[in-house]
């Protein structure tokens, strides 16, 4: 089933090429929606697709940035179907 995932990253996560790697991961999976930083430090990210390849996005994201997160909040959603691909919003 299709879902929509909202994600809040939390640590050293902005200047390490987050936005960038995620854009790929994202795009390489065929997932829509966009990531951008928050004045915060931390990163938000808003993704949708079938919810087995969004847990395959958030574990490639983990397993490339692990070091870096030191927290990360995760809301699942229902998908709105907005979003046409993957993309750094700013």
């Amino acid at each position: 089933m299709k879902k929509q995932v909202h994600v809040y990253y939390i640590g050293t996560v902005q200047g390490v090429g987050f936005r960038f790697t995620a854009v790929s991961v994202a795009n390489d999976l065929g997932i829509g929606g966009w990531v951008r930083n928050l004045d915060s430090g931390k990163v938000e990210v808003v993704a949708e697709a079938e919810e087995d390849t969004l847990k395959n996005f958030l574990a490639e994201i983990n397993r490339i940035f692990s070091r870096y997160i030191h927290d990360v909040d995760i809301n699942w959603l229902d998908a709105t179907d907005r979003f046409k691909d993957f993309g750094v919003k700013f």
